[in-house]
């Protein structure tokens, strides 16, 4: 039975937090996995989170049947899909589409992480910072200490790191392989995504369009969440735009909420499968109100800082923690649950944490643990 959709303009229905979970999950493809190809799920997913080289790999394990890590690679190594900097001024995994288009729709974060170096920056021309940069990288794949050595030459007087990250925030640049491959990685090299790709310049991503891609893999969702996961702002109008096009909700809290009219909104009381997820899944980052998916009780202990662990979904909601360790030949995965488990729940993690040791490891032992490796102060 899926969850009601009508509506009036006076009395929109509410959605509850958990008929938001079962939405979200769905989307996502954590309901249930997907038999999505990679290139087709980076897609949908309008990108995958890639500060670290592993996480892109672990988030299309835990949404895709049958997911092999070396689909991902051989995308990456054929050009299909790149490593660049885009939304919320972070980098992320995207298909060569939306690479060319999505990144300069959401150039603003870049804007503002620039004019906080601005400091380091004075006496540059960002405009001659920009063209020096991109002969030098289109030239051949440049190291980011080659990149800030060239550009010291110009301007020696300049912050070393203002230059460098000035650069990054003026150019669409791509890590190229092999950094990033599934076992194989290598230092960070850069050039321009236009020649990596063999491609030009595209006009931006239409607005409207990517809030309807947006709600296709994140709704329903508020103008404030979409905000949120492009790191974008001022985009009411682009929503009232569609509004004709689109179901409107409101959550308990009574935020209006938009959907597609005919996007998958689940029963509340779906069954929902452990799912480990890499440290900062777009998942736990692409609302602003992330209630829907992290409790209350656990803000803010699934991205601290650098950290070097996953969140474990159990119910749909973020209620653990995971990290693996080698000894030899034995991968260990700890869970560290962050509330009282029932016996059946511990039985599901522990059989789905060998089902992705097995898949995502070359380890020839496995062994799966609960306990306790983090001290969240309480």
């Amino acid at each position: 039975m899926a969850a009601k959709t009508h509506r009036t303009a006076a009395h929109p229905t509410v959605l509850s937090t958990r008929a938001l979970n079962r939405a979200t999950l769905d989307r996502q493809l954590l309901l249930r996995r997907s038999e999505m190809s990679a290139k087709d799920a980076v897609a949908h997913l309008l990108g995958l989170q890639a500060q670290n080289t592993k996480p892109p790999y672990f988030q299309l394990y835990s949404r895709l049947t049958d997911f092999d890590p070396e689909e991902l690679s051989a995308l990456m190594e054929s050009r299909e899909v790149v490593r660049i900097v885009t939304l919320r001024s972070t980098l992320h995994t995207h298909t060569a589409d939306d690479a060319l288009t999505l990144g300069p729709l959401v150039r603003a974060p870049r804007d503002r992480e620039l004019k906080s170096f601005r400091r380091g920056l004075e006496g540059v021309d960002l405009d001659r910072l920009a063209a020096v940069s991109q002969e030098f990288v289109e030239e051949r794949p440049r190291t980011l200490k080659d990149l800030r050595g060239e550009l010291l030459a110009h301007w020696p007087g300049a912050d070393p790191l203002a230059l460098s990250v000035a650069a990054r925030c003026l150019l669409p640049l791509v890590q190229v392989t092999p950094r990033g491959l599934w076992g194989r990685s290598g230092q960070v090299a850069l050039t321009t995504v236009e020649r990596w790709l063999g491609r030009p310049a595209e006009p931006a991503a239409a607005p409207d369009a990517t809030v309807l891609r947006y709600l296709g893999a994140f709704g329903p969702a508020s103008v404030m969440d979409f905000q949120a996961w492009a790191g974008l702002t001022r985009t009411k109008e682009v929503f009232e735009r569609l509004r004709p096009r689109l179901l409107t909700f409101r959550d308990e809290r009574g935020v209006e909420l938009f959907d597609l009219p005919d996007a998958p909104r689940p029963d509340p009381g779906t069954p929902a499968p452990p799912r480990f997820l890499p440290e900062f899944d777009n998942l736990l980052l692409g609302h602003a109100d992330r209630t829907r998916v992290i409790p209350a009780v656990n803000k803010g202990r699934n991205g601290v800082g650098n950290q070097a662990y996953g969140s474990v979904l159990i119910d749909g909601f973020f209620d653990a923690v995971w990290r693996v360790e080698r000894e030899g030949g034995t991968a260990i995965l700890t869970v560290q649950p962050l509330r009282s488990l029932v016996r059946d729940e511990r039985a599901e993690i522990a059989e789905e944490a060998a089902r992705m040791l097995t898949t995502m490891t070359d380890a020839t032992d496995h062994d799966v643990r609960f306990g306790t490796f983090l001290d969240f102060g309480d």
